[in-house]
C-alpha cells in the first residue's frame, strides 16, 4: 500500500525535539487533509506506544473517564491503558486526541495533562476555530499549533515516486534560469494531472493506484459531499447562506476580475448579513479567502477591504470537481480541456486557484490590489496575488502563455515603485526575466 510522504512530518519531528512534553501539539485542518493518519503514523514510529482516542466516535467509558476520572491521574493512567491494551511508557508514549473538537473537555484539561509531564499528547481538530466548538471551556496555552494543507505539488511528485523534479525546479527558480524545452512540457503534464487530481490525500492515492480520472472524481465527491453534510449540521442559523456561497464559488470564480460579488447570490444581499457565512467557511478550512489590500504596504493586513474579497476553494483538485457537480464525470469538459491544455474560459479560474492554494501552503495570507478609477485609467488596475518578501511588496499576476501586455502590473509598479520587491507573472511558459519582471512557469509558484 503507497504512503504518502507529508512535508509536515518534520515539523512533528521539531516539535517533538523541542517541546519535550512541556507543550501539547494541535494540527488543524480541512475535514479528509489526511491529519488522523499522519498522527497515526507518527505515534507509530516515534513512540514505544500509543493511545489513539477518536472523539468522533470514542466509548462511553473513555468519555467518561474525562469527565469523572480527572482528579487522580494514576488511576486514569491506569484505566486507559487497560482500556486499550497498551503499557504506558513514562516520556515514551503519546495520547492522540483525533477530532478533539468533538469533545472539547479533554482539550480543556490538556493543561494539566501536559503539567504532570509523563507522556506526550497530539490534538486534531477541524472546524476547530469555530465559537460552537470552544464555547464554555478555557483553551489552553500549553497548545503549539500547526496547520495542515492538501498535499503540495513536490508531495503530489513524491506519490508518484518522483523524488527528483522538485529539487530541480528549486535550482532552476533560485538561479532564474529556464527548466528547458522538453523538461518544462514533462512538468507542465504532472502539473496538470496535479490540478485536477488535488491535493487531498484519499484523491492521490485513488490516482496513485489506478491512475483514473473518474474513480478520483468520485473520491472529490465523496469529499464534497461530507463538507456540504458538515454545513447542515455545524452552520448552525445560517445554512443556506452558508451553502449559497459554497455553490457560487465556481461561478464567481469563472467571472473576469473574480471577486465575489454577493448580488449574484440575491440582489437584496448585503455583506454584513453574510460576514458570517464567509467567516464559517474559511474557518471550516474549506476556502481560502483573499481580501483586497487597498494600500499595498509591508501591513497588508492594515489596509485590508472584507467586503471586497476573492473566495478560492481550499484544494483546487475539489474545484475542478465542483464546477460540474451537478453533471456526470463524463460531462466534465474541464478534465479534457486542463489534460490537452486547450483550457480557455475557466483557465484564469483554475490557475489562481492553484496559486492561493500554494501560497497559503507556504505560509502566506492571501491579498490582492484592486482600483476601479475609470475616470483616472493610470490609477485603474488588477494585481491578482501580493506578498510580503523582504519586507517589501511583490505583485504577482497569473497570465496564460500567449498573453499579450501586463498593464495593470505596471502601473502598479510605478505607482509603488518605493514599496516592491520583485514583481512576478506566473504563467505556462518557461522561466525568463524581461522588462525586469520575473516570469515563472506555474509550477513554481511553490517557491514564493
Amino acid at each position: 500500500m503507497t504512503t504518502l510522504k507529508r512535508k509536515i512530518y518534520n515539523d512533528l519531528l521539531t516539535w517533538k525535539k523541542k517541546s519535550n512534553g512541556t507543550t501539547a501539539l494541535m494540527i488543524e485542518g480541512a475535514r479528509r487533509v489526511g491529519k488522523s493518519f499522519l498522527c497515526e503514523q507518527f505515534a507509530k514510529n516515534e513512540y514505544k506506544s500509543e493511545i489513539i482516542i477518536d472523539f468522533g466516535n470514542a466509548p462511553k467509558e473513555i468519555t467518561d473517564l474525562f469527565l469523572n476520572e480527572f482528579s487522580n491521574l494514576d488511576l486514569f493512567f491506569e484505566k486507559m491503558s487497560v482500556y486499550y491494551s497498551k503499557t504506558l511508557y513514562t516520556r515514551e508514549s503519546v495520547f492522540v486526541f483525533d477530532e478533539v473538537q468533538q469533545f472539547p473537555r479533554a482539550r480543556q484539561l490538556i493543561k494539566y495533562l501536559v503539567a504532570d509531564g509523563r507522556y506526550d499528547y497530539i490534538e486534531t481538530g477541524s472546524l476547530i476555530r469555530l465559537r460552537k466548538n470552544v464555547k464554555d471551556i478555557i483553551i489552553p496555552s500549553e497548545e503549539e499549533h500547526i496547520v495542515m494543507f492538501p498535499l503540495d505539488f513536490e508531495e503530489f511528485l513524491w506519490a508518484l515516486g518522483d523524488m527528483v523534479t522538485a529539487p530541480f525546479i528549486k535550482q532552476c527558480f533560485d538561479e532564474r534560469m529556464p527548466v528547458g524545452q522538453a523538461l518544462h512540457r514533462k512538468i507542465m503534464n504532472d502539473f496538470r494531472q496535479y490540478i485536477l487530481v488535488g491535493g487531498m490525500p484519499q484523491a492521490v492515492l485513488e490516482y496513485v493506484s489506478t491512475k483514473n480520472f473518474e474513480a478520483v472524481d468520485n473520491v472529490k465527491r465523496r469529499i464534497l459531499k461530507l463538507y456540504r453534510d458538515d454545513i447542515s449540521k455545524f452552520a448552525e442559523g445560517h445554512e443556506d447562506k452558508v451553502f449559497a456561497i459554497f455553490d457560487e464559488i465556481p461561478g464567481q470564480l469563472s467571472k473576469g476580475n473574480k471577486k465575489y460579488r454577493l448580488s449574484s447570490i440575491s440582489k437584496e444581499a448585503r455583506f454584513r448579513s453574510y460576514e458570517e457565512s464567509f467567516i464559517w467557511l474559511s474557518e471550516a478550512m474549506i476556502i481560502n479567502t483573499c481580501l483586497n489590500a487597498t494600500d499595498p504596504n509591508i501591513g497588508l493586513a492594515l489596509s485590508a477591504d472584507y467586503t471586497s474579497q476573492k473566495c478560492y476553494l481550499a484544494d483546487t483538485g475539489l474545484l475542478v470537481t465542483q464546477t460540474f457537480m451537478d453533471s456526470p464525470y463524463i460531462d466534465n469538459e474541464l478534465y479534457k480541456a486542463i489534460l490537452f491544455d486547450k483550457l480557455s474560459i475557466n483557465e484564469g479560474m483554475i490557475m489562481e486557484n492553484i496559486v492561493a492554494q500554494t501560497l497559503r501552503k507556504n505560509g502566506h495570507k492571501l491579498y490582492f490590489y484592486s482600483r476601479n478609477d475609470k475616470e483616472h485609467r493610470e490609477n485603474h488596475m488588477e494585481i491578482d496575488f501580493l506578498i510580503t518578501e523582504k519586507r517589501k511588496v511583490a505583485p504577482i499576476e497569473i497570465k496564460s502563455g500567449s498573453y499579450k501586455s501586463h498593464s495593470s502590473l505596471d502601473k502598479f509598479r510605478k505607482k509603488f515603485s518605493s514599496k516592491l520587491s520583485n514583481s512576478y507573472i506566473l504563467y505556462t511558459k518557461d522561466a525568463m526575466v524581461k522588462d525586469g519582471i520575473i516570469h515563472l512557469p506555474i509550477y513554481m509558484a511553490m517557491f514564493l
